[in-house]
């Protein structure tokens, strides 16, 4: 397969990052950029349905007809890599990972023998330490905006709900007709303020059914119905966003690569980071130049090789980026754009055996839809 260019998200322009900053502006709150240009609003309810991504809505267009119907304000994309964690706390700072710092769904703890996994966050890591970029949820807070969290109670207080959240108001609610009414009930409330309602089942499904699946579209029909009761639940007048964090990609047994048997990938290999579509390689010392051949060699014509000051050079994560973040990179990084996954059945033998997986720089995997519609 001829290598394609990878897909740098428009940081800046067009990300989820964002998107946020978008909502504040278009509730009044002096200094923040518009740069999505949302219209006007004293309530606004921003619905995040995590792995959705825009492709596969398109694809699907007939299992939800009322998330289809919504007007798509913008084209947006997440952020590289193409994973929750990551996209969340972009999404929640409002600016790039070369800035907030959250890299990847593992990453290494710079002079640590171990990795951060940033979904179940390690008590030993200071998410405010971590991540120490303000969240936009703070920003609105402090300008008076009242700004509230929807999830479940499981969130609460997590390390990655302090790392992209702090600031809002968390309100714990488990099903979709308790999520629906805790957003309504918070906005009927106040006469100014936003909700963020996050929604994760479509994710789920996809990652142990694939995306192709019956069930994955009953889950995309779940929330269609979910999308529809949440404009019948909000005040009149709300503005309502609804995006997502990723796409996926489905990978068939046959597409895995066993990165812990195939002959000279585990060579010179420290500590294996990152997630099966992008992983972060972090060698021993002196080794990662032999690594880095070694992974090109095994990956030619299915994946983007290449060292941490070629990914940094190249605007993977942003922009420009602190020394200081430059050790949570891997020595080398390998992202398939091909349908294939880099897997590792025995150090993470759940990961190994999904369907759908995300995380490269394909545009199945970072674009994302910005729907809009106002409520009444």
């Amino acid at each position: 397969m001829t290598q394609p260019p990878p897909v740098v998200p428009r940081y800046g322009e067009a990300t989820l990052a964002e998107l946020l900053p978008s909502v504040l502006a278009a509730h009044g709150v002096p200094g923040e950029q518009n740069a999505l240009r949302l219209g006007g609003t004293d309530r606004g309810c921003v619905l995040l349905i995590d792995g959705l991504g825009r492709a596969q809505l398109r694809a699907h267009a007939s299992a939800a007809p009322f998330l289809s119907s919504m007007r798509e304000a913008a084209a947006l994309m997440s952020a590289a890599p193409s994973t929750t964690a990551t996209s969340l706390v972009s999404f929640g700072t409002g600016v790039p990972p070369s800035t907030h710092g959250v890299l990847g769904f593992k990453v290494r703890i710079p002079g640590e023998m171990r990795l951060l996994n940033h979904l179940h966050w390690s008590k030993r890591v200071d998410p405010v330490g971590w991540q120490r970029q303000p969240t936009v949820f703070g920003r609105a807070t402090a300008a008076g905006l009242p700004a509230f969290f929807v999830g479940p109670a499981s969130f609460k207080d997590s390390g990655l709900t302090v790392a992209a959240t702090r600031g809002a108001s968390f309100v714990a609610a488990e099903t979709a007709e308790e999520r629906i009414d805790a957003a309504g009930a918070a906005l009927t409330r106040v006469d100014r303020g936003f909700a963020y309602v996050y929604w994760g089942d479509v994710d789920l499904t996809g990652h142990v059914h694939g995306v192709d699946s019956e069930e994955w579209r009953t889950a995309l029909r779940d929330v269609d119905t979910l999308t529809q009761r949440l404009t019948e639940r909000l005040p009149a007048g709300t503005a309502l966003w609804v995006t997502a964090d990723h796409g996926m990609v489905d990978v068939t047994d046959g597409d895995k690569i066993d990165v812990e048997s195939t002959p000279g990938m585990a060579d010179g290999v420290l500590l294996l980071g990152g997630e099966p579509r992008f992983r972060h390689i972090y060698a021993r010392s002196g080794a990662a130049p032999d690594v880095l051949q070694a992974w090109r060699e095994v990956l030619a014509g299915r994946a983007w090789v290449v060292s941490r000051d070629e990914a940094v050079a190249a605007g993977w994560f942003g922009p420009s980026i602190e020394a200081g973040l430059l050790p949570r990179i891997g020595d080398v990084l390998a992202v398939p754009y091909d349908r294939s996954a880099m897997v590792a059945p025995r150090a993470e033998p759940q990961g190994a055996a999904l369907v759908g997986y995300h995380g490269s720089l394909t545009r199945a995997e970072l674009e994302v839809p910005l729907l809009e519609t106002r409520v009444g």
